[in-house]
């Protein structure tokens, strides 16, 4: 099973990348997650928000896995608890798909691409600078299947 976060934009700044990587590198080889970045729309040519979403909805639809689970962030999803996560990733390790969650551009995401989604995941009610965003993902990733492991990085 591989785990992929798709993100809109690039030029994180430099402790983005490293927390990412940090815990990125924490997975274990029978579940890595990789960070795919996805060019965001060029708003330099004009144009409105319901544009750019399509367009960026267009580039993170051609890097989804195919047959895999996609995972869409908003700050208007469903709240859940590091062991729901848990749950949601064993219930796909079992069934053998690869997952996608994606983090949408400065725009959010298009609703379309919201509704296709498996889940629709808020990791808080704020709204969040989308490189914490990240990194705030791959820790909650990394806690989850610690969990799984029964290792003791998450107690409750």
């Amino acid at each position: 099973m591989k785990l992929r976060v798709l993100a809109v934009g690039r030029k994180m700044p430099a402790w983005v990348d490293t927390g990412f990587a940090e815990y990125a590198r924490r997975m274990p080889r029978t579940m890595p997650v990789a960070l795919i970045e996805v060019k965001p729309a060029d708003r330099a040519r004009g144009g409105t928000a319901a544009q750019w979403r399509a367009v960026e909805m267009q580039r993170i639809r051609a890097a989804l896995p195919a047959d895999g689970a996609s995972v869409v962030l908003d700050e208007r999803g469903e709240l859940p608890t590091t062991a729901d996560l848990a749950r949601r990733l064993e219930r796909w390790r079992r069934e053998a798909r690869d997952v996608a969650f994606i983090i949408g551009g400065v725009d959010g995401t298009a609703r379309e691409l919201q509704r296709e989604a498996d889940w629709l995941l808020a990791l808080s009610r704020f709204t969040l600078p989308h490189g914490l965003a990240r990194v705030l993902l791959a820790e909650q990733l990394y806690r989850a299947v610690s969990l799984l492991a029964g290792h003791p990085y998450h107690r409750e």
